[in-house]
């Protein structure tokens, strides 16, 4: 009775710690970004960040899902996985962490961590501090947007710089990409700014000789083939028939 009634404790003390863990996990998400913290001006709440503030209590999460999936007999040979795991008709606790990873794994959150999973990774750092400097610049030129478009047009193209090459490693998670999406549309709609890329000049010259290219080449065809119709051939100058009668008399 001893030995069940200390299972049943260390069972219970797992379960509230799991308990307090997910509940930290599922709250972390709505939590104040990082993403925010130099700028004064904030993206909306809608954006992402799972990955930012979440990663400490998911890895608690998962260190504590192994422990439990450690299959350790209890008493009377009963598995404690089992126990835990299996023990009501909805298999809570197996359920809740499968889904958790789910989103995880959808969000993509390893590509913004460290390999141990328990820090950022400095290109996500890196990432945010340039998106903080731009936040910082919008804030700075809010009540101008000309002003704006004219002075934040270097940050923001960092900006767009940084995360062109992230995508480009596939260091991107949801919460860079969630980021970014938000930012454009203050970039071009609320602020009605444009960022002219210089790759769009070679773009713009080469679209355009492939544009007129048939055209080029339809008139080199209708110019040559009028030359061909002005271009007379000459006969050869037919022998007068007084020469003949000539050549005629001389072999007679």
């Amino acid at each position: 009775m001893e030995l069940l009634t200390k299972f049943t404790f260390v069972s219970a003390c797992l379960c509230a710690e799991w308990a307090v863990t997910f509940i930290a996990v599922a709250n972390c998400s709505i939590s104040p970004s990082e993403m925010s913290g130099d700028s004064s001006l904030k993206l909306p709440s809608a954006v992402s960040t799972v990955c930012q503030n979440c990663y400490t209590g998911f890895n608690s999460l998962e260190d504590i899902y192994k422990n439990i999936s450690f299959d350790n007999s209890g008493p009377g040979n009963v598995s404690c996985h089992d126990s835990l795991m299996r023990s009501d008709r909805l298999m809570l606790l197996y359920t809740l962490f499968i889904k958790l990873d789910e989103i995880w794994t959808s969000a993509e959150c390893k590509q913004c961590l460290i390999e141990d999973q328990d820090a950022l990774s400095n290109d996500t750092l890196y990432y945010v501090a340039t998106l903080n400097q731009s936040l910082s610049c919008f804030e700075q030129y809010l009540r101008n947007h000309t002003e704006l478009c004219k002075g934040c047009k270097t940050s923001y193209r960092r900006l767009n710089e940084v995360y062109g090459t992230m995508e480009r490693n596939q260091m991107l998670c949801i919460d860079l990409e969630d980021a970014t999406n938000m930012t454009q549309p203050l970039w071009s709609k609320n602020f009605s700014c444009l960022l002219p890329r210089e790759e769009t000049v070679p773009v713009i010259t080469v679209s355009s000789f492939m544009l007129f290219l048939p055209v080029i080449f339809y008139l080199s065809s209708f110019l040559h083939s009028e030359q061909k119709k002005h271009k007379f051939i000459h006969p050869k100058r037919v022998t007068s028939s007084s020469s003949l009668m000539n050549i005629q008399d001389k072999f007679s």
